[in-house]
């Protein structure tokens, strides 16, 4: 195994599990809806249950998600949760009101209340979701950060990157299409989300909201997808030349011509958008059909995957720099050695047990419930 090809398996394995936290998102956005799904304390409580036999599967996908970044990319690893603290840290506080609310919400000692922690729930289920599209977005759109490895020889503040300004993540709110994904992934996972309910809980009334709620959560999904879609297959790119050092450079329709380079990814991102599609139209149209969440699912990660592939695959920067161009991230000049990734390579063969354990935990706990 070559290192340029460890490289790109090692991007492959994090956009598989990018792709499958999102998926995993429904939760989220299961929990974002729960007040516009529930009429009483017994519908949510319906919900809330439903959604919390699967919460700890997310949390587990967010986790491995984060320390496979930081094992084969190190270097993105400091530079965005280092340098971006601010947009990462918003984002795991939701995700520690998310796990207070589980733990503590039917305590008897509960001081905070069962309605205060049903809230705690709905701003994870919206935040999360939106900054974390909005945090994928600078894949594409870049972000304010410089790149010096001779840094770390410094006494006082020994650092390879640093954040070009003192918003240390926040500006990334500031680019409009960043807020264009972060929607588009808020209402993408709020539509997974009521899809779960529909198959998960059989009560009519709820039904009856979920297929109002799937419409208002799909549409504008779907407006903003293809709106961020189009922006990018336009749009510049940042490409590096192997050849030539690394060298990072603006290339015009960068993003189209991976898409029709690599016309595999392409026809995932097509297949993906078809899936979800069927899945969602079908749930609208057939009222007793509950198996949508699995069809919209799959769409759902193979979407994403093909996304994120484009970003970083083809020779191209897939964290831009906006304030150094020459600080750009690729998979060449941000990854492990060679020898982590290869004995990470080893160790990756156990992925599809981990897989298995994820859908034998799924199983089982749906049977317990």
């Amino acid at each position: 195994m070559t290192y340029d090809f460890l490289q790109h398996y090692w991007w492959f394995l994090v956009s598989l599990l990018g792709a499958l936290l999102v998926f995993m998102m429904f939760v989220q956005g299961a929990n974002g809806a729960v007040f516009c799904l529930s009429r009483n304390e017994d519908e949510r409580r319906m919900i809330v249950a439903s959604t919390g036999r699967k919460w700890e599967l997310t949390f587990t996908t967010l986790v491995t998600f984060g320390g496979a970044f930081f094992a084969s990319f190190p270097l993105f690893y400091s530079t965005s949760f280092g340098g971006a603290y601010w947009l990462w840290t918003i984002i795991l506080l939701t995700f520690v009101l998310q796990a207070v609310a589980y733990e503590f919400q039917a305590h008897a000692g509960n001081f905070l209340g069962v309605k205060t922690c049903r809230y705690f729930l709905v701003i994870n289920g919206v935040i999360a979701p939106l900054l974390i599209g909005g945090a994928v977005a600078t894949f594409f759109t870049g972000s304010n950060f410089l790149v010096d490895k001779g840094g770390i020889t410094d006494v006082l503040t020994p650092a390879v990157s640093r954040w070009a300004n003192a918003s240390h993540g926040l500006d990334a709110l500031l680019d409009p299409w960043n807020l264009v994904l972060g929607l588009a992934v808020m209402f993408l996972v709020r539509s997974l989300g009521v899809l779960y309910i529909m198959n998960n809980i059989a009560n009519s009334a709820i039904r009856s909201r979920c297929n109002r709620q799937l419409f208002w959560s799909a549409l504008p999904f779907v407006l903003l997808f293809v709106a961020f879609l189009v922006y990018i297959l336009v749009k510049e790119g940042w490409a590096y030349d192997p050849a030539a050092a690394g060298d990072i450079m603006i290339v015009d329709n960068k993003y189209l011509n991976n898409f029709l380079e690599m016309w595999y990814v392409g026809l995932m991102l097509v297949l993906g958008v078809v899936l979800y599609l069927f899945g969602v139209v079908r749930a609208l149209v057939v009222k007793t059909w509950n198996k949508g969440i699995w069809f919209a699912g799959a769409g759902t990660i193979l979407a994403v995957l093909s996304l994120l592939l484009c970003a970083g695959w083809n020779g191209t920067a897939f964290y831009p720099s906006l304030a150094d161009i020459q600080s750009s991230l690729t998979i060449a000049n941000s990854s492990s050695s060679s020898f982590t990734l290869t004995v990470m390579a080893v160790v990756s063969i156990l992925v599809p047990f981990v897989l298995a354990y994820i859908v034998y935990a799924w199983r089982a706990v749906e049977r317990k419930g």
